[in-house]
């Protein structure tokens, strides 16, 4: 969270990405650092996930990702 706030601080649009486990702590923090990121959440776990399952979920993340940026 701090690093996208860091980054559209300094010009450059992003998009908080995190798996839906932390939606409720990046909320959280979000609004303790009062800035409301674009953010996209993609499934949870990831941490155990095949290079495959992994490209499958960005692939299933990237448009969501992509309209976030073009809203920024």
């Amino acid at each position: 969270m701090h690093d996208i706030v860091e980054l559209e601080g300094r010009g450059v649009p992003g998009v908080y990405v995190a798996s839906s486990e932390f939606k409720a702590a990046g909320e959280a923090q979000a609004e303790a650092l009062g800035y409301d990121p674009a953010a996209v959440y993609v499934r949870h776990p990831i941490q155990d996930r095949t290079d495959d399952e992994m490209k499958a979920i960005a692939r299933d993340a990237v448009n969501d990702v992509l309209k976030a940026v073009r809203a920024a």
